[in-house]
């Protein structure tokens, strides 16, 4: 019998309901109710980050990994105040994340005609121009966890220590990572964390644990 009860209170609470929402109330009301509290704490609570700040990430995230599922994030984004040109500033910098294995490649194979410092400036240039009047610890933040998404674990680290440099918290880190379980699963996450508590191992930056 179909938990019509959980379903309306997932419903009421999100404004809308998912075909996996409806699948669990008709056979698993139990794990529909679990699941939706571990959402509602995963991104719906105000924690460390404002509603404009997780929605910035969640829209590098979702380019990021091509979710098209995702648009609910983009009224949120606009129901928190999110300036549009922000938006936009997110979009792109997923975009720029997916430059750097172009220039990962280039340095690899053409030293000659792309040296190290060359790419790296050139990277980190198309991020500044980018960037807009968005907080840099906020633009640092989106692309680690964009670049958690894909498992580069070099330059998630590289971002991880940008973000710190720039004043983010653990807690912020913490709670954008978290974001990876919906739409890249457990694996993903336990790289990413792995690859944080290692860019820490020296003790320049906070360790996840």
């Amino acid at each position: 019998m179909t938990d019509t009860k959980t379903l309306d209170q997932v419903g009421g609470k999100r404004g809308y309901l998912l075909p996996y929402h409806r699948m669990l109330a008709a056979y698993d009301g139990e794990l529909l109710a679990k699941y939706d509290a571990f959402y509602t704490r995963l991104t719906l609570t105000q924690k460390t980050l404002t509603d404009r700040e997780k929605e910035f990430v969640w829209v590098t995230l979702l380019v990021a990994v091509r979710e098209g599922h995702g648009t609910l994030h983009l009224r949120r984004a606009d129901a928190a105040g999110l300036p549009r040109a922000h938006m936009h500033i997110a979009i792109n910098l997923a975009g720029i994340a997916e430059s750097r294995p172009a220039t990962a490649f280039a340095k690899q194979y053409w030293k000659d005609w792309a040296p190290d410092a060359d790419m790296d400036a050139l990277y980190f240039a198309n991020i500044a121009a980018a960037r807009g009047d968005v907080p840099e610890a906020l633009v640092e933040l989106a692309l680690a966890t964009a670049h958690a998404s894909k498992r580069d674990a070099a330059s998630l680290q590289m971002h991880i220590k940008r973000f710190f440099a720039a004043g983010g918290k653990p807690a912020a880190l913490v709670e954008a990572l978290a974001f990876l379980l919906l739409p890249c699963g457990g694996p993903t996450l336990i790289d990413a964390v792995d690859a944080w508590a290692e860019a820490a191992a020296d003790g320049k930056i906070p360790s996840p644990f």
